[in-house]
């Protein structure tokens, strides 16, 4: 295999860079077709996609292009051209990290909203992973390599794959790499020690495996739904239950691959339990409690309820939210809005096994500031509108 030679730390870094896979077709081999021989030979090829990498001619026999139907032979000599990500450095970074608690094997931290998980294409620093890689003694960079390739210019499947924020893999996915163990990567993303997600901009309690053993253990848990989870969030309009079972199939919206909807088909199955806590004159406090862990879930499924969170630019919390909100509040809703710059959503608590001592460990992290302020505001407009009555 050939590659171009690039630093990782040059600021004119490239997204993708030229990869060509060399095959000399030995005396033994069978007849067989192009496309076919592609597809088992090389790590994520599908058929289709190599098809069509073909049909651009990123693929040659012998210096010259041919069809996906020819049959290799012995000495044949094939070449395949891709475009694909650089290796990817995790740089530990001094990061302040509010620890709820920490031992040998796991720690639980409190994250801050405005920061990402792990890196991507877009995002190689100031993360998450990044942090906990300083905290846990790491100072030299550690290179990983994202195996997603391009197949020809346009390429939706790589594009998607590696569009940052972009989250393939649901909130409680399997975890594709640890700290202190062998770097497994894929086109979900590098997750280091982190068996579980929030948004970018959604805050509160997360666990971060230390070991291998650790990490995948409570993978597990995750993944067989033993771990308890509760968000408390801010809700656009007045949620008249009491408590409610929200449902419904998210996947890809159709509108915009960033995000999520609920889709009628190719989505999973998703279920959020919300139960009201305050209700005001123009928003509901509430918690949410996660069935299932799909991205984006409480903010796909609040949305579709006509309940988007306070401040959510991305599923109608903002600029829709104050053109819907009635005369009478609007004022209000616009302090809301300025005093929040992201969804008002929180993960409260979280609740798991510990991994070691089989203890049932449970964590509690208050609402953060700029969410209390909003409340704030909400409990002085109801305490007032109470007292002209």
């Amino acid at each position: 295999m050939n590659e171009q030679q690039h630093n990782p730390n040059d600021p004119n870094y490239p997204e993708r860079i030229e990869h060509t896979y060399e095959f000399v077709i030995p005396s033994r081999q069978k007849p067989e077709r192009l496309d076919a021989f592609i597809t088992k030979s090389i790590l994520h090829a599908t058929r289709t996609r190599v098809q069509k990498g073909i049909d651009t001619g990123i693929v040659t026999v012998n210096d010259a292009p041919t069809k996906a139907n020819y049959k290799i032979r012995p000495g044949d000599v094939i070449r395949v051209t891709v475009m694909k990500p650089p290796p990817l450095e995790l740089i530990p970074q001094d990061i302040p990290l509010e620890i709820l608690y920490e031992d040998d094997v796991l720690m639980v931290i409190n994250k801050a909203p405005g920061i990402l998980v792990h890196p991507g294409l877009g995002n190689r620093s100031g993360t998450l992973v990044n942090a906990v890689l300083w905290h846990l003694g790491y100072r030299e960079p550690l290179a990983v390599l994202k195996r997603r390739e391009s197949w020809g210019e346009d390429d939706p499947d790589a594009e998607r794959a590696d569009r940052e924020d972009d989250q393939v893999a649901d909130e409680d996915e399997s975890v594709q790499f640890t700290i202190g163990g062998e770097a497994e990567v894929d086109a979900t993303g590098l997750r280091p020690g982190i068996v579980h997600r929030l948004d970018r901009d959604t805050s509160g309690v997360m666990v971060i495996g230390k070991t291998y053993d650790a990490t995948m253990a409570l993978a597990t848990q995750f993944a067989d739904r033993t771990v308890s989870r509760q968000y408390i969030a801010l809700a656009w309009g007045v949620v008249k239950d009491d408590w409610r079972l929200i449902e419904g199939d998210i996947g890809r919206s159709p509108r915009d691959r960033k995000l999520r909807a609920i889709v009628e088909r190719g989505g999973k199955y998703a279920g959020t339990e919300v139960t009201v806590l305050e209700r005001h004159l123009c928003a509901t406090l509430i918690t949410c409690k996660l069935r299932t862990g799909r991205t984006h879930q409480i903010r796909v499924h609040l949305a579709a309820q006509r309940h988007s969170l306070v401040g959510d630019p991305d599923y109608g919390g903002r600029d829709a939210a104050l053109q819907a909100v009635h005369h009478s509040y609007r004022r209000l809703a616009q302090l809301m809005v300025k005093s929040i710059d992201r969804q008002a959503l929180h993960a409260r608590s979280l609740a798991f096994t510990h991994p070691v001592t089989h203890e049932r460990m449970e964590f509690t992290t208050p609402m953060p500031a700029d969410m209390q302020q909003c409340l704030d505001l909400l409990r002085a407009s109801s305490a007032d509108d109470a007292s002209t009555d």
